[in-house]
């Protein structure tokens, strides 16, 4: 019995490879000859290094950045062997190193940790920088990763706007079209499933906004600044506002499409690192699964990727989560033969959180799964 284990984070508890390590355990308890293949996953947001370096014989590489909020902070990035390296968004940017996140927050958050890493990575020599867009604080257009690699952007009054402490386009600013940085023959990737505009209803202050404290205010004020500033990249000859991914992490996808960047699902560019499709071959059970399956699972997160190419391998395939939504919500379980919940019982979240109790129950119900395709493979031969 062949069994691949692709498991995204389950976030606050277990990495994809921690994650993927306790289900191995627990199927080999309850199958003790089976082919266990664990492969680190990740869709392009929080979590993508970490699995690529489980995945790959690549180099973590720490580098001083600053977070949303211009706070010295240290975050790493991985080096592939290819020469590419992978920025992640969020750790640097991410909510998680700004703590609570409130209206106070949109006017001051920006992206310039994001450009101080990719110019580290830059100047460390790699041939490719590829750009994890999900999870960020900030909904800046990306001006602040800009300003952070040398473009001049200015306040009303033509002082030069900082690249960190502010939001950049919180207040009217233009843009200097002859100090657009140029990375020379480094390739750059955009790496994110969103497909949002830069501006608009569809747009990254509307959709994504809101949850990074903006009131409906704040929003409609996001809104007409980055249509302002998308005007200001075509007028800088980038007309990227209406790319798909322009509005993806706060509008960074809009400052690394000006930059020459190539959009890529984050999802395909991990698996395609990690060997996933090779891995699969002659499976006959797949476990998948994250922190949470919902409806948002089947648009663009790593579950739903691993489940479509497990299919095509003619796997089973099953999703194991911290929670899953049940009624009304067909896309949670869409993709996957089985959908099903480890937690063997209510229990405060804290205790849900920790990781010795997740691996624990992730571990027993992964034996569970084997031991059932297990036995019914031995009925279907036996018809």
């Amino acid at each position: 019995m062949k069994v691949v284990v692709a498991l995204d984070s389950f976030k606050g508890c277990l990495s994809s490879a921690e994650a993927g390590d306790a289900a191995r355990v627990g199927v080999l308890a309850a199958v003790p000859g089976a082919d266990v293949r664990v492969v680190p996953v990740a869709d392009g947001g929080e979590g993508t290094v970490d699995a690529l370096l489980a995945a790959v014989a690549g180099q973590r590489v720490e580098a001083s950045t600053v977070d949303a909020l211009g706070r010295p902070v240290t975050a790493a990035y991985a080096l592939l062997p290819d020469g590419t390296a992978v920025v992640e968004a969020a750790s640097c940017v991410g909510p998680a190193q700004v703590g609570p996140v409130d209206a106070t927050l949109p006017p001051r958050a920006g992206s310039a940790g994001v450009g101080l890493l990719v110019r580290h990575a830059v100047d460390a020599g790699a041939r490719r920088v590829a750009v994890a867009l999900g999870g960020t604080a900030c909904t800046d257009g990306g001006a602040g990763l800009l300003i952070a690699l040398g473009a001049r952007v200015s306040d009303a009054d033509g002082r030069p706007v900082p690249a960190a402490g502010v939001n950049p386009l919180w207040s009217p600013c233009a843009l200097d079209p002859s100090s657009l940085p140029d990375l020379g023959d480094v390739g750059l990737l955009v790496l994110t499933d969103v497909d949002s505009p830069l501006h608009g209803p569809a747009g990254a202050a509307h959709v994504f906004a809101p949850q990074k404290g903006a009131t409906a205010v704040q929003v409609r004020h996001l809104d007409d600044r980055l249509a302002a500033w998308g005007a200001a990249l075509a007028a800088a000859g980038r007309p990227v506002a209406d790319l798909p991914g322009a509005g993806a992490a706060g509008g960074l996808g809009a400052a690394l499409l000006a930059l020459g960047a190539r959009r890529e699902p984050g999802f395909a560019f991990v698996a395609r690192a990690a060997g996933l499709a090779d891995a699969l071959v002659g499976a006959d059970l797949v476990l998948t699964g994250e922190g949470r399956v919902d409806g948002q699972t089947a648009h663009g997160k790593a579950p739903a990727g691993v489940a479509a190419l497990a299919r095509d391998a003619g796997a089973v395939v099953v999703a194991l989560a911290g929670s899953v939504a049940r009624g009304g919500d067909p896309g949670a379980t869409a993709p996957f033969d089985a959908v099903l919940a480890v937690q063997s019982g209510p229990r405060p979240l804290a205790e849900a959180l920790d990781p010795g109790i997740a691996s624990d129950e992730l571990a027993a119900t992964a034996g569970e799964v084997a031991r059932l395709v297990r036995a019914a493979g031995r009925h279907h031969s036996r018809g």
